[in-house]
């Protein structure tokens, strides 16, 4: 992930590795391929998995191919640019985490759009109870 940035213009920080996520499954939102973009660093909610299903894009089920758990609400997890924009404008986007979120995804969202969004999630979670 060399010289890859979050959209606050700091070290790129992972976003999740359990379930271990991005392109790559090293747990960042790194540039892969171009029709690959998995570069929005979300907290997973009901809603939002239930607007990528009806879409086509089933986040919930597993598939054991590709080492894919299927998610959880609250897993965090690396979402499609386009994916993420789909469900903005269906009124479903999930939260975004900031730190974990790649720079490249502002040449097409606005960070004021992403900070409306924005989520901060400790890396322990049962601290949350």
């Amino acid at each position: 992930m060399p010289n890859e940035r979050n959209v606050l213009g700091g070290e790129l920080e992972p976003c999740g590795l359990d379930p271990i996520t991005g392109f790559y499954r090293d747990g960042h939102c790194t540039c892969g391929p171009a029709q690959a973009r998995h570069l929005i660093c979300v907290v997973v909610t009901r809603e939002f998995l239930s607007h990528q299903r009806s879409v086509g894009n089933d986040l919930t089920t597993p598939i054991q191919t590709y080492g894919f758990p299927g998610l959880h609400p609250g897993d965090r997890w690396c979402v499609v640019l386009e994916r993420w924009l789909q469900a903005y404008e269906a009124g479903a986007a999930a939260p975004v985490v900031l730190t974990a979120t790649n720079e490249q995804v502002l040449e097409v969202i606005e960070l004021e759009v992403l900070r409306r969004f924005a989520v901060d999630v400790p890396d322990d979670l049962s601290s949350l109870g």
